[in-house]
């Protein structure tokens, strides 16, 4: 599915560029949550969980874990399900994301800010590994998928 396709979908989420559900900071954006989705899965919804990842997000049990255990509405945080039903949720997974960067969000990349770049290496190498070099293929996905977004907006800025 191509990027645009799913951030009108995330966009849904949001109301006026601001998320619905504003108990807790969100700080990755709807592009960003779009294009980790896109590098990690293809934003392939098909495949449930692939060597204990699970989702769009390809969530693992230790980042649903400390990210607060979320669930699905009805769903209980103690039952054996409660992780894949959340983590094969969007929603739910993408809110685990958000409350996974607001406990271990940081500068990876020493650009003397927090932003999408920084989320996506702490997604994908854990937060106390975000400094060393991604892989190949999944950054080169990550931030193609970011600079067609921001070509794209400008594009339609212009127009």
């Amino acid at each position: 599915m191509h990027y645009r396709h799913i951030l009108f979908w995330f966009l849904g989420l949001t109301i006026g560029g601001r998320w619905v559900a504003a108990e807790n900071p969100k700080p990755i954006t709807e592009t960003c949550l779009v294009c980790m989705c896109e590098a990690l899965s293809g934003c392939n919804a098909t495949a449930v969980c692939v060597n204990g990842a699970c989702g769009i997000f390809r969530l693992t049990w230790d980042q649903w874990v400390d990210s607060g255990r979320l669930t699905i509405p009805g769903d209980s945080p103690l039952t054996d399900s409660s992780f894949t039903n959340c983590a094969n949720d969007p929603y739910c997974a993408a809110d685990t994301l958000q409350s996974y960067m607001v406990k271990y969000g940081q500068d990876c990349n020493d650009d003397e800010k927090e932003d999408c770049y920084d989320y996506g290496a702490i997604h994908y190498m854990g937060p106390f590994n975000c400094k060393a070099d991604m892989p190949f293929t999944y950054e080169n996905i990550f931030k193609r998928c970011l600079n067609n977004a921001i070509r794209d907006g400008k594009r339609q800025k212009a127009n």
